[in-house]
């Protein structure tokens, strides 16, 4: 019989400086313009706070599957989240629990993340008496949990609810490997020391992200529950993140995979992943809440919406604002052209011979922003956000010349993405054109199926967020190219 192999995911907690290194930039580069945004809805927004209700039950739903407590189909699941928790909505091949059983753990989980809303609204502190009732809020629809006694047998064993474990609970994994927590007797200490850590992370204005992910992080470590950790630390995690304006930890059940590789890389000291991955949890949701459009039912109420976004756009402020906002989508319009310029010269110069492919990049000049709006539109419906065609916007074009009459452009846009003025979608599709038949040019447009990348516009490009950029557009002309050279 081979003996157990046996990893120590548990050291004393401490805070490493290392996690100060990790990148942050694709939250930064998006969230000044969210929290301008958040402004408008905290006057009130009925349609934000149905959003907040939506990602609540998403998170409820969500942080069940990913611990194995149930299945729930992609159907049921989006009508949950957008009608709510209904029992009579549940048929019998949605889930493989009963009804009654989902419907518990759901709710407690709906409750526990309204708790931690709680919490914050009303400026509590983070404490261990706090963190124990959360835990006996999440844990009271579940009376078993599987363990594994002294021999190495799996076991079903009561549930201890808003108490730390007084056993081991390192889980062994089919290939025998054991993962080795914190020990129940150092459990005690070690939740008093990750909360003094994480008071002075605070009072030290780390990065929100660094703190959330070092605190989620340290809590796997210690694993202080007999059971209902990773829910605990998505919940925790998420009062991090709300407390910074922020959204809840909303991990999708297909990044799991992704979730649990770099929890396991930040255990062997590499904290990068886990902190991008965190930032592009929070970029999703802030994109989904700029896209938020506020309505009226009752001509009053609409016409007061009117007159203050007037009032607002012939402020003073609000002109200085967009001198600003004007000057850095200059500034990024500029830093893509280069960085499509020198993809060029240095390098699709060398593998493709002009003789062969002749390349020719463009950039729209004043009075053709206006071009492409249809296939801008097309494509912000494909990727699910408004785009306001009114607004400001440039492109910017790669043409392969295949011979005299045939050609792929490469378009390459800057526009408007979502209800609010400082964010823009950087997209990109293909358009073929065709001159050889006598009676009319042939057009298509042909999608690349790759998302957006959103900037805000209130501040100044970093250099970081130029590098991101960089990477984006090379994934596109890559794209681009192979797409080509499979039609032709």
């Amino acid at each position: 019989m081979m003996e157990a192999k046996e990893i120590p995911i548990w050291r004393p907690i401490a805070f490493q400086d290392n996690w100060l290194e990790a990148d942050t930039s694709e939250l930064d580069e998006l969230v000044e313009s969210w929290y301008k945004k958040r402004e408008e809805f905290e006057e009130g927004s009925k349609e934000y706070r149905e959003f907040l209700e939506r990602l609540k039950r998403q998170h409820a739903i969500e942080t069940g599957v990913i611990e194995r407590l149930y299945d729930l189909n992609e159907g049921i699941t989006e009508t949950f989240i957008k009608e709510g928790f209904v029992e009579n909505y549940i048929s019998h091949q949605d889930t493989n629990i009963s009804p009654a059983q989902l419907m518990g753990y759901l709710r407690s989980h709906l409750e526990a993340i309204d708790f931690v809303f709680d919490v914050i609204k009303e400026n509590r502190p983070l404490t261990k008496s706090f963190i124990l009732a959360l835990h006996q809020l999440v844990m009271q629809h579940q009376a078993h949990s599987t363990a594994i006694d002294s021999l190495g047998r799996t076991v079903q064993v009561k549930v201890l609810k808003g108490k730390f474990k007084e056993r081991p609970n390192n889980p062994k994994r089919e290939d025998g490997t054991v993962f080795m927590y914190c020990p129940p007797e150092h459990v005690d200490s070690e939740m008093e020391r990750l909360l003094d850590i994480y008071e002075e992370l605070e009072e030290k204005n780390v990065h929100p992200v660094i703190i959330a992910s070092w605190f989620h992080h340290a809590f796997t470590q210690i694993h202080p529950f007999q059971d209902g950790n990773g829910r605990m630390a998505r919940l925790l995690t998420s009062l991090i993140f709300i407390k910074h304006r922020l959204f809840p930890l909303n991990i999708k059940r297909d990044e799991k995979r992704k979730y649990i590789k770099a929890l396991e890389s930040a255990d062997k000291g590499n904290p990068d992943a886990l902190v991008r991955f965190f930032c592009e949890v929070q970029r999703r949701n802030i994109e989904l809440a700029l896209n938020i459009r506020i309505k009226s039912d009752r001509l009053k109420e609409a016409a007061e919406i009117l007159k203050e976004k007037v009032a607002r756009m012939r402020s003073k402020q609000k002109a200085k604002r967009v001198i600003s906002i004007n000057r850095n989508r200059e500034a990024l319009s500029k830093s893509i052209y280069d960085i499509i310029g020198n993809i060029q010269k240095r390098e699709l110069f060398k593998e493709l011979p002009q003789d062969m492919v002749h390349i020719k990049t463009t950039a729209s000049k004043e009075g053709q922003s206006h071009y492409y709006t249809y296939q801008i539109g097309e494509y912000a419906k494909e990727h699910g956000y408004f785009f306001n065609k009114n607004m400001e916007r440039r492109w910017f074009r790669m043409s392969l010349y295949m011979d005299e009459n045939k050609r792929y452009d490469i378009v390459i846009t800057v526009h408007h993405f979502g209800y609010f003025d400082s964010v823009v979608a950087i997209g990109a599709f293909i358009e073929f054109i065709d001159n050889s038949h006598e009676s009319r040019a042939i057009e298509d447009t042909i999608p690349l199926g790759i998302k957006p990348y959103t900037v805000s516009l209130e501040k100044e490009l970093t250099e970081r967020t130029k590098q991101n950029i960089e990477s984006y557009l090379r994934d596109v002309i890559t794209s681009s190219l192979s797409i080509i050279a499979s039609e032709i």
